[in-house]
């Protein structure tokens, strides 16, 4: 089994900046990608940004030169550093990830729960 539980979210004024955490534990050979979704009330769940094991990353446009993700291999850790905050970052902002957990499996998905980000005007 693989856990993933995020952290980090919570409350900010526009403009403000906060930095997510996202930590992976359980029986995890090797972590491919990492990345940061959200889903906004009555919106589909969206890509915000990704990163693979090689550090090659992808940001949605609409939070390129806002939102830095980064990981730490070592650790199974990938973290997001929100910064210009806007009311529409408003969103539960989840941590997936495309792991191996032995030699012999294929890449699977696993999500973490979510962490509510509110950004007041």
């Amino acid at each position: 089994q693989v856990q993933v539980v995020e952290s980090g979210g919570g409350l900010v004024q526009a403009g403000g900046s906060l930095r997510l955490s996202c930590a992976a534990s359980g029986s995890i050979f090797s972590i491919n990608s990492m990345g940061w979704y959200r889903q906004a009330p009555g919106k589909q769940r969206e890509l915000v940004a990704s990163i693979t094991s090689d550090g090659s990353t992808n940001y949605a446009d609409s939070v390129e030169g806002r939102f830095t993700i980064s990981r730490d291999n070592a650790k199974n850790v990938v973290y997001l550093q929100m910064n210009s905050l806007k009311p529409e970052d408003t969103a539960v902002y989840y941590c997936k990830l495309r792991a191996r957990t032995s030699s012999l499996a294929y890449d699977s998905s696993y999500w973490g729960q979510g962490t509510q980000v509110t950004v007041s005007s």
